[in-house]
């Protein structure tokens, strides 16, 4: 089944000269690396392509890419493939202009919410798209140089959780293994994504100190936007990257960071026992069943989010 899946997503590749690969908007470290890893892969496999990186730029990630994403004149798009990665829904998807591409073709690995590309490869089964780019490279034996497995594995770490959480298996660790053959410095990956500075931890200490708990231990921090001009971050770096400060807090399954930009509210909710993606769904968000994320329009709307969070935790109680 998987490699029927593969064989026409690659016959769709091999049909285009010009590829232009997107991913969503604000990437993490999945975005990025299926997006880079990827882009190696198709250079490597086939050197007379033109291929393309688009988006958004990521200070936290940059590393990763290792050089800025291309400027494509619009003409391009009509004689293209568009290629979507790690993207659940079309509004998140950076740089619009893929609607206008001859073709295009998704690899995701969210929970389906609706059919964006004229092809797709959407497994929710996968810790990553990372991973399923590299067994996608794996199952048909397409060459991975040593760049495309850096970038990959990256994406594998930083969306497992350095292979923490529930979605890893056994496959995660054989696709692992078949990167980990190439030469990369882990350590490199490693220096990037986990060494703090001591401004950073005091930023952490700081918001740590405003978490809240509702009556069901339901854990959470609102930041104003008065709270994330002091910290002196985006508010997309407080609200994906502090989250997971409230982890593994004793008595806590379900945690929520709420974070004022412009005049929306940003979401990221996280379980380690719960479905809270139903919950983001119902806000117009979702992900995946214990990680995901929505875009709310005031803070009484996150406050309703908050309550619908704790019943959820108080039903399971009863």
């Amino acid at each position: 089944m998987e490699k029927n899946r593969y064989d026409c997503a690659l016959k769709v590749i091999e049909a285009n000269d010009s590829i232009i690969i997107h991913r969503h908007s604000n990437p993490d470290g999945d975005a990025l690396g299926s997006q880079v890893g990827l882009y190696e892969i198709i250079r490597e496999n086939y050197p007379d392509k033109r291929v393309y990186m688009v988006g958004d730029e990521s200070e936290r990630y940059g590393f990763i890419s290792e050089r800025a994403m291309d400027e494509v004149d619009d003409s391009l798009f009509c004689s293209s493939l568009s290629i979507i990665l790690d993207t659940s829904s079309s509004a998140l998807i950076s740089d619009d202009r893929w609607r206008s591409a001859k073709d295009s073709l998704r690899f995701d690995h969210h929970l389906f919410i609706e059919k964006i590309a004229d092809y797709e490869v959407v497994d929710s089964t996968y810790e990553s798209s990372c991973g399923l780019i590299a067994d996608f490279a794996k199952t048909l034996g397409l060459k991975v140089n040593d760049k495309a497995a850096k970038a990959l594995y990256t994406g594998m770490v930083t969306d497992s959780g350095r292979f923490l959480y529930d979605s890893v298996s056994s496959r995660t660790h054989t696709i692992a293994a078949f990167l980990l053959e190439r030469s990369f410095d882990r350590n490199d990956i490693f220096r990037n994504l986990y060494v703090e500075d001591l401004e950073s931890v005091k930023r952490k200490l700081s918001f740590m100190e405003r978490i809240k708990f509702t009556y069901n231990n339901v854990a959470y921090v609102y930041s104003t936007k008065e709270d994330v001009a002091k910290m002196g971050l985006s508010p997309f770096s407080v609200s994906r990257g502090m989250v997971n400060t409230m982890a593994n807090l004793k008595g806590v399954h379900v945690w929520v960071n709420f974070t004022e930009d412009g005049d929306k509210v940003l979401c990221e909710l996280r379980s380690d026992s719960y479905d809270i993606n139903k919950i983001a769904k119902k806000y117009g968000g979702g992900g995946h069943l214990k990680a995901s994320g929505a875009t709310l329009c005031s803070r009484k709307e996150a406050e309703s989010m908050l309550k619908d969070l704790d019943s959820l935790v108080e039903d399971d109680n009863e």
